[in-house]
């Protein structure tokens, strides 16, 4: 039995999901706000144009309405893509959230398993995300639907430190 005030979860297929409209936009903003205490009606903004653009690659963003029919549960953007390096056109998803209310009810795995539906769709084999290592509960998340570590090794460099020095 949930814990007083988490939502008995709901099994994936029960989840409604549909595709991000631009009136979800704030709701988008509100969740992603929630989760990084920063608000980013800007960067959302840009996001929402870039995924509207038609032909320069499969864009895949979705939403899952709330179960109270006010607002929305959770959101999943992400797309298809090949890069440098050799990597194979692939899934990417670049952003995944839902509303703590509604954690813990299957949102997000429902908005997982529907992206990787359009992904194999559009005849990709692989999905892939990047985590923060110190993010316990979205690596744990990724790792219960499948994921694990990939054939790259992401790699950065502090420019930062190069500025002190000078």
């Amino acid at each position: 039995m949930p814990a007083p005030g988490t939502p008995a979860p709901r099994a994936a297929e029960a989840v409604a999901i549909r595709p991000l409209r631009r009136a979800d936009l704030a709701e988008v903003v509100r969740i992603h706000a929630l989760h990084t205490g920063t608000r980013a009606p800007a960067y959302w903004e840009a996001v929402l144009r870039r995924v509207r653009r038609e032909g320069e690659a499969l864009e895949v963003a979705l939403v899952a309405p709330s179960a109270t029919g006010r607002g929305l549960a959770g959101f999943l953007v992400g797309e298809v893509r090949a890069f440098e390096f050799g990597s194979e056109p692939c899934g990417w998803v670049f952003a995944v959230g839902v509303d703590p209310g509604e954690a813990r009810g299957g949102v997000a795995t429902a908005l997982l398993d529907e992206a990787t539906r359009r992904f194999a769709a559009a005849g990709v084999r692989r999905v892939r995300t990047m985590v923060r290592r110190d993010d316990v509960p979205v690596l744990a998340f990724f790792r219960a639907n499948g994921f694990a570590g990939g054939a790259f090794v992401q790699l950065e460099r502090s420019l930062d430190a190069e500025e002190e020095g000078s």
